[in-house]
């Protein structure tokens, strides 16, 4: 009977999960979020639809937490560190005084205009204080969305920041109504001590897993996939043992093992990509299935007032006053206040005050899911036409798909690059025997016009050729330094 009923699970998840890819699939065409999509479905499967029963909030959160520590990262991974660098102070303000003044909005709008106490409200600010990881990432890569300036980065970089703040807030204020005699100041040391140690665990365990990456000598390459994983789950869950933000930790880890080199890091990076999209969306699965849609109606309207503050006056206010001294074109900060979009972290903090027994749990997980639907289908639909509108939407660079592959062995320094010939460069024209390139930099492959040549020394280069080289990093500043020269310099 137990085999049945673990067949009968079994099938479903595939089910549900087939049926997920085929309608994302179709939302793409017709432009709806597959976020939204995936929730849809756990809905429909739920008790108000097929009838799929599963109201366990702890389970809920348990795969909720383990989700965010995966998509966070491989957003880590995916995370340019050369261009995230100038925006680091701009996202550090957004994941803080960002998330604190949407957090102060919102609880402030709760009290006056529904009268919830203010603990209450300053629960549900915030919970809804922080955008989602797996949302921002998932919709800009799903609508191809290439945006002009630092809007990006700071994007990526806030949206990987901000929910440690958001956690912690959460906790701190479930702490404040569970122990009343507590004053605000008291979660004062906690928050310091929380970051301070995911900063610290982040960086030097990071460090360690690149090292362990590069040193271990495992008989096979499919166990590098597990060994990856592993050290994830040790660098969040270790954190959050010793006392600090594991969300923190490991966003901070995936930077710094993700703008280094190691081994098998192209099966790596593809296969921890593959895993975030997994996770993305066994989460909204899941959560989709926690809800009861007939209990969204008696608080849609409330809801529907807090989601409409949040886009239209909290978020821009925060995004506005944490970016008031940099120096960033008005458009470029109106986009970053646009693209707000909050997703699973919101619901799945939502379960906290569930399972603390707060006693209008229930009433702020429906306005917490409500919020989460409007942002994703007013926000995540319209990125592309407001971008369009504030002039900040640029075209996304062509990514050369090569018929070759290169897997670091972690005990070298080559790498292998792709060096574009530009137009007026002195190389225009010129053998590559000519160049006289250094002895240890190999010319692979010359990409022209949508083909692949293999390099000789009498292949003359033109404007527009890709070389991809493999060599060391002072050889490679050598060969992009006599490909980039212009014409008439010596």
């Amino acid at each position: 009977m137990g085999e049945v009923h673990t067949e009968v699970f079994l099938l479903a998840v595939g089910v549900m999960l087939l049926v997920s890819l085929l309608v994302n699939r179709l939302g793409g065409r017709l432009g709806i979020p597959g976020l939204l999509l995936f929730l849809g479905v756990g809905m429909l499967a739920g008790s108000d639809g097929l009838g799929i029963q599963f109201q366990d909030y702890r389970l809920a959160q348990a795969l909720g937490t383990l989700a965010l520590c995966f998509i966070l990262f491989q957003g880590g991974l995916d995370t340019n560190w050369a261009k995230t660098r100038p925006v680091v102070r701009r996202g550090l303000s957004l994941a803080t005084v960002g998330v604190l003044v949407t957090a102060g909005v919102m609880a402030a709008f709760a009290h006056y205009a529904f009268g919830f106490p203010w603990l209450a409200a300053w629960l549900l600010g915030a919970i809804v204080s922080s955008t989602d990881a797996s949302a921002v990432f998932s919709v800009l890569k799903e609508r191809q969305l290439g945006l002009k300036g630092d809007v990006a980065p700071l994007l990526e970089f806030e949206s990987g920041g901000n929910d440690p703040m958001a956690v912690f807030l959460t906790v701190g204020i479930l702490e404040l109504m569970a122990n009343p005699e507590l004053g605000v100041l008291s979660i004062v040391p906690l928050f310091v001590k929380q970051m301070l140690i995911g900063a610290v665990f982040g960086v030097v365990l990071g460090r360690a897993g690149l090292w362990i990456l590069n040193r271990l000598q495992l008989q096979f390459e499919g166990l590098y996939s597990v060994l990856s994983l592993a050290l994830a789950l040790t660098i969040f869950a270790g954190t959050a043992v010793a006392g600090g933000s594991g969300f923190l930790a490991i966003y901070i880890a995936g930077v710094i093992i993700g703008n280094a080199e190691f081994i098998h890091r192209r099966s790596l990076l593809s296969f921890h990509d593959g895993l975030s999209w997994l996770m993305q969306v066994a989460m909204f699965l899941t959560l989709g299935l926690v809800v009861n849609p007939h209990e969204l109606l008696p608080t849609a309207g409330l809801a529907l007032a807090c989601a409409l503050v949040l886009v239209f006056v909290a978020r821009p206010l925060s995004v506005y006053l944490s970016l008031a001294r940099a120096k960033m074109p008005l458009n470029e900060k109106s986009m970053v206040a646009w693209v707000g979009l909050r997703g699973a972290v919101p619901i799945v903090l939502a379960t906290f005050p569930l399972l603390a027994g707060v006693e209008q749990a229930n009433t702020l997980f429906n306005i917490v899911f409500f919020i989460v639907l409007t942002s994703v289908l007013l926000q995540g639909t319209t990125l592309t036409l407001v971008a369009r509108f504030l002039r900040v939407r640029e075209a996304l660079p062509e990514v050369t798909q090569y018929p070759i592959t290169y897997t670091p062995t972690g005990h070298n320094k080559n790498e292998m690059v792709e060096v574009e010939v530009r137009a007026g460069s002195a190389a225009v024209g010129q053998r590559i025997m000519d160049l006289k390139l250094p002895p240890e930099a190999l010319v692979i492959l010359v990409h022209r016009a949508g083909e692949f040549l293999i390099p000789k020394g009498a292949t003359e280069l033109l404007a527009g050729d890709s070389l991809l080289v493999l060599a060391g990093e002072t050889e490679l500043r050598e060969v992009e330094g006599k490909l980039h020269r212009p014409a008439g310099t010596v």
